[in-house]
């Protein structure tokens, strides 16, 4: 059969350009070319035709006639079947087309290989017949590799995030532990860089982790989309190419594992504990103490305020006269104090009996009638932490929260620097910084804001000695 195809071929090729003929036409002496091969010859012998529109053949050199083309529709034909022939595989032993599939060993085979002593008893079948079935296989495998490459995919974004989430989070303690050591830069700059030193090991031993695991997950990414594309062509060619190794292509797409990489924590572990680096923060935050009183005229009607203005209980609802700077949503009450530059602080005594409370400053245009928690955040003038149930711990109201840990809270000092845009936190009880909120830039007055829940209670702590503002808080 193989010397049939080939004699077919060799009258099916173009003595011009050698090549199958492609659209082929039959000249009046009965010789055939490619139409454009014919138009090439006619070209070049513009200077030597008899006359118009006539041309000779470069076979046999009898004159035609060029409007007496005609398609050679047979050899078209011939030509067609040619070329599906040798998209064909043939035996290699028989030169028969491989029309059987033998189950047993997963291989193609013709008519005379079925004949033959090693598939004596095997199930040999039809392959046409189990084609789709076996297609069908291969598109679950294609899909099942797809659902393993969409998980890469998105392991691959998930690391990515935790990566910008890990710089993030060790940008901000950055800060936080360099703002911790601004106030005595002096005296703590070798344990400053002790400890910038350690965050920075552990940021780099973390982002490597990170790495290796993204650039795992991307090397299983690749070896699934090279295996799709592997069965996606199978399943694209013909019969024989998709049947052949059918079984070997199936049995290795289903064991691919997908190995997910180990999951990195994101906790860190280098916290500055500078209160034990601090000689005394206490006695220089009291240079810029201030006395604080409530606001009788800003206070919600269901809180309590004592005689002197220093403390406020929250669950006593009252009735009291209408006023367009009182609080009519949430439960809170403002200092008569405002701040407009400089530097100062105030004390609030939150004690063990205060479940729920808010405290620290706002701008004196807050809105009073909006019961939106979220708004107590330094976009809409606040900066504020929480104090939450005891199990709870503290939370700057940053948006969104900001969990805080300490261990013993008692008495808060709260620091504003006007000019400087800054309000801090400290636990008073230690004399350690809790928090700093972000750079901010104040146009409006500031006003002591507290915020107290039914069954809490806050109180200002008078200053134990009120003295001239001295030199600025180094």
């Amino acid at each position: 059969m193989a010397s049939v195809i080939k004699k077919l071929r060799e009258e099916a090729t173009c003595s011009n350009c050698q090549q199958l003929m492609t659209d082929p036409v039959v000249l009046e002496c009965g010789h055939s070319f490619c139409h454009a091969c014919v138009m090439s010859i006619n070209e070049n012998q513009q200077g030597d035709q008899p006359a118009e529109g006539i041309a000779f053949c470069a076979l046999c050199m009898q004159t035609f006639q060029i409007e007496s083309l005609r398609p050679n529709k047979k050899l078209k034909s011939i030509i067609e079947t040619i070329k599906k022939v040798n998209c064909e595989k043939l035996c290699e032993e028989h030169g028969e087309k491989l029309h059987l599939f033998c189950e047993d060993d997963g291989q193609l085979i013709c008519l005379c290989c079925e004949r033959k002593p090693q598939h004596k008893g095997h199930v040999l079948v039809l392959a046409e017949d189990v084609c789709e079935d076996y297609k069908e296989k291969l598109q679950k495998a294609v899909t099942k590799l797809r659902e393993d490459e969409s998980l890469c995919n998105n392991l691959k974004l998930f690391l990515r995030k935790q990566r910008t989430e890990w710089e993030e989070k060790v940008k901000l303690q950055r800060q936080k532990i360099q703002s911790e050591f601004e106030n005595l830069r002096s005296f703590l700059h070798n344990e400053e860089n002790h400890f910038l030193r350690r965050l920075g090991e552990e940021e780099e031993q973390t982002l490597r982790q990170l790495q290796e695991g993204e650039d795992k997950v991307e090397k299983q990414s690749q070896e699934l989309k090279n295996q799709i594309q592997e069965l996606e062509k199978k399943c694209q060619g013909t019969v024989q190419n998709l049947m052949e190794g059918v079984k070997l292509t199936l049995s290795r797409s289903f064991d691919v594992k997908l190995e997910l990489p180990e999951v990195i924590s994101l906790d860190l572990h280098t916290v500055c504990n500078v209160s034990e680096l601090y000689f005394d923060v206490r006695k220089i935050l009291k240079r810029y103490q201030v006395s604080v009183t409530l606001d009788p005229e800003t206070a919600h009607s269901d809180l309590l305020l004592s005689e002197d203005g220093r403390k406020v209980i929250g669950g006593h609802p009252q009735k009291k006269p209408h006023s367009a700077s009182r609080f009519t949503a949430l439960t809170a009450v403002l200092g008569h104090e405002g701040f407009t530059s400089g530097r100062h602080y105030f004390e609030v005594d939150v004690g063990e009996e205060s479940k729920l409370c808010e405290f620290g400053v706002c701008q004196d245009n807050v809105p009073r009638d909006s019961n939106m928690k979220s708004l107590i955040q330094p976009d809409w003038g606040f900066w504020a932490i929480r104090k939450c149930q005891a199990e709870r711990g503290l939370q700057a109201l940053t948006w969104p929260r900001t969990s805080l840990h300490q261990e013993y809270l008692s008495v808060v000092g709260v620091f504003v620097d006007y000019e400087a845009g800054l309000v801090s936190f400290y636990n008073m009880e230690t004399g350690s910084h809790i928090f700093t909120f972000p750079k901010a830039s104040f146009s409006h007055p500031l006003r002591p804001f507290f915020l107290v829940y039914s069954s809490s209670s806050l109180s200002m702590s008078p200053p134990d000695i009120l003295v001239k503002k001295q030199s600025p808080l180094h």
